[in-house]
């Protein structure tokens, strides 16, 4: 039979409802705990920058902490909506009326395509700025890092405080950034290398540009440099040694990560990484797993029916949202499996991504079809 509208509205509200609540209660209890460690890690720095600098801090991570919990929110509300109308009767009457598993599923399906995609398009770049905003902070307030590496279209950009002792023509150098349009990871190699120079006082005191200058431990060998002050002709040097303390592996892990980046940016900013030399299969797998949020999330409300329905013809509510909240944590654990099995390349980006998701939908059908038509 045709499910009413309003019945349709009626499951809608239910399902939206228990979501939006079970992802709050989540958020509420993580954002505790992050509190809690924040100020941990502050000791007794909290008394120099305040507690609503660790306050702010502990919300602008929450965008992010949302993301990775989404799919316990959605399985977790499917299963007290739909437990909350089977002990009220209201699921046996519809049911009872010839209403099949997939009719009444249908508007919560909905409802998980929809919030995915808002999550997606709309949380996401919201969230992105935010825990850009976060790491700012925590580097000032927490890390005191006097290196900071980006890459641009421009190429790699690289800024370090305090290199050592580094001598530009007879004037130390407290700061220098660098810039290189392309770096070989095999070779270490940078190429088109321009270097600025500033005092103490943070004034520019000149440049340096390169071909290309090679990343050693502990330095920069730079040839065929041409090192200029303002005002003054370029003056070749030979066999320079530039001090930095950044290693390969932090120049490949500090770009921006991809949580920092919205899903509208990450396209552009994977081309941008790999015209630069370096690999962005983080950056893509990100990117695909954004693309298959919606699809998880509605099979995770799927999924939340197996756990749910059964129980009003054999009982053992408990027992059942026990196993599915277990399930929970187990997918969570298989997914970033296969996520990192993804990010090393071990499997193609694409599969890595998408497979958890297409997983959960076509388990959470099978048992539906087992236990509906079974």
């Amino acid at each position: 039979m045709r499910v009413p509208m309003t019945v349709s509205l009626y499951m809608s509200r239910h399902f939206l409802l228990a979501i939006l609540s079970t992802l709050g209660a989540i958020l509420l209890i993580i954002g505790l705990v992050e509190l809690l460690e924040l100020i941990r890690r502050a000791g007794d720095g909290a008394r120099t920058h305040g507690f609503g600098i660790i306050l702010e801090m502990a919300a602008l991570k929450l965008p992010i902490t949302a993301s990775r919990v989404y799919p316990f929110a959605f399985l977790i509300g499917g299963m007290v909506t739909l437990s909350r109308l089977t002990r009220s009767s209201e699921l046996v009457a519809v049911r009872a009326a010839g209403v099949s598993v997939w009719q009444f599923m249908l508007p919560g399906v909905a409802i998980s395509l929809a919030l995915g995609l808002f999550f997606v398009g709309f949380i996401n770049p919201i969230g992105a700025a935010m825990i850009t905003r976060f790491d700012k902070m925590e580097a000032r307030y927490y890390s005191n890092s006097p290196s900071t590496l980006t890459i641009l279209e421009s190429g790699l950009w690289l800024r370090q405080v305090k290199p050592g002792d580094v001598d530009f023509l007879g004037t130390p150098a407290h700061e220098y950034i660098l810039n290189a349009q392309r770096m070989d990871t095999i070779s270490r190699e940078m190429q088109h290398v321009t270097i600025f120079y500033f005092d103490d006082q943070g004034n520019f005191i000149g440049r340096m540009d390169a071909p290309k200058a090679t990343l050693g431990e502990g330095d920069l060998r730079v040839s065929g440099a041409v090192m200029a002050l303002p005002g003054l002709a370029p003056e070749p040097v030979e066999g320079y040694h530039l001090p930095t303390t950044v290693t390969l592996e932090q120049i490949q892990d500090s770009f921006l990560a991809p949580q920092t980046l919205s899903f509208w940016a990450l396209p552009s900013f994977i081309q941008t990484l790999e015209n630069a030399g370096f690999s962005g299969l983080r950056h893509r797998l990100y990117w695909h797993s954004l693309l298959a949020q919606p699809m998880l999330l509605a099979g995770m409300l799927l999924l939340s029916a197996v756990f749910s329905l059964r129980q009003s013809r054999r009982g053992g509510t408990g027992v059942l949202i026990i196993m599915g909240v277990v399930f929970g944590f187990v997918f969570y654990f298989l997914s970033n499996i296969i996520y990192a099995l993804g990010a090393s390349g071990t499997l193609p980006v694409a599969l890595a991504a998408w497979a958890p998701s297409l997983s959960v939908v076509a388990l959470a059908c099978a048992a539906l079809l087992h236990l509906e038509d079974g």
